[in-house]
């Protein structure tokens, strides 16, 4: 099984891509704080990679900014890369939920009004 939940804080903005092939992919990085803290009274601190694909990752690339926080679901991946003629390894979170926990703010609600204006209800639709 791999299997991996986290809640975080964005470190930086998420940068949307794409593959050669088109397909849209987002990385992000979250803090996860620890729920102790050492004797000097400080709280440590882990940094993961999170990429999320398709439309979950353009929907994070709309929606979240540096400092928002986020609950992750997802699987770990690692892969290798060679920088400057060494092997590099990395691990990555695989997204395959994201939740925004960040409530929005006033100009949010505006800017998503603006964006994505809700369709009329047509009452004759509803089943009650």
């Amino acid at each position: 099984m791999n299997k991996v939940i986290l809640i975080g804080n964005l470190t930086r903005d998420p940068e949307l891509s794409q593959t050669s092939g088109g397909i849209a992919y987002c990385r992000m990085s979250i803090a996860v704080n620890h729920d102790y803290v050492d004797k000097d009274g400080n709280r440590g601190v882990d940094y993961f990679n999170v990429v999320a694909w398709r439309e979950l990752g353009e929907t994070c690339n709309k929606y979240l900014a540096k400092g928002k926080k986020m609950g992750v679901e997802g699987r770990l991946q690692t892969r290798t890369y060679e920088q400057d003629g060494v092997k590099k390894y990395a691990t990555d979170i695989i997204a395959e939920k994201v939740e925004f926990l960040t409530p929005k703010t006033d100009g949010e609600d505006k800017k998503l009004a603006k964006s994505d204006p809700e369709p009329p209800i047509d009452d004759d639709s509803l089943p009650f």
